[in-house]
């Protein structure tokens, strides 16, 4: 079938770490291998709560504050580098603008209860995607069947009409359960290329 909706993940893909410089100072002072500071921030019982609306990013805070024993200020500096090194991917943004039109384009995202604001205040973000389904507001979350078949009805199209782009493999899997067609993705991978693979042009 031919493809009319192109769909994205967030984190890991449109926006990825690229500078690890800040969260490894904090993972030293942690005794914190590589990437557990992360792994600590979005996978604990706070945060998983925050990712499907249960709890607030504020809340999500507090647990990684008293988990590491930290002042107020702290907590500020941590988050501060934290999201430092953190960079979207403005060329394959801009590619999907391009498409927006002959495409339905959106976005589908675990992502706490900000993310719409903090998403919408980039206008090149708003250029390319008409659709933002994001799992806080939703109150559930990847690889939930459910909110794919939420993603597809807002876009409005069948699951054998939409690419869906994710870093996940867990997630990939069950967009294609769903029956859609997924791409696994990893910073090296071309995207259009992969998409031209798929008839998308």
């Amino acid at each position: 079938m031919t493809i009319h909706a192109l769909l994205f993940d967030v984190g890991g893909v449109l926006l990825r770490t690229e500078d690890l410089s800040g969260r490894r100072k904090w993972e030293a002072r942690f005794g914190l291998g590589d990437w557990e500071l992360a792994d600590t921030v979005f996978n604990n019982p706070v945060s998983n709560a925050a990712a499907i609306g249960q709890a607030t990013e504020i809340d999500a805070w507090e647990w990684v504050r008293r988990h590491f024993d930290l002042t107020a200020e702290e907590l500020t500096a941590l988050q501060q580098d934290f999201w430092s090194g953190d960079r979207f991917d403005f060329p394959l943004i801009q590619w999907v603008a391009e498409k927006r039109g002959r495409y339905r384009t959106g976005i589908l995202s675990n992502a706490w209860g900000g993310a719409r604001k903090f998403l919408t205040s980039h206008p090149p973000i708003v250029a390319a995607f008409e659709e933002l389904v994001i799992s806080a507001e939703e109150g559930l979350r990847k690889p939930d069947p459910e909110i794919y078949e939420r993603a597809l009805r807002r876009l409005g199209v069948s699951a054998a009409e939409a690419v869906f782009v994710d870093d996940v493999q867990e997630n990939v899997e069950a967009a294609r359960r769903v029956g859609m067609t997924a791409i696994h993705f990893h910073p090296a991978l071309d995207v259009p290329r992969e998409m031209a693979r798929l008839g998308v042009a």
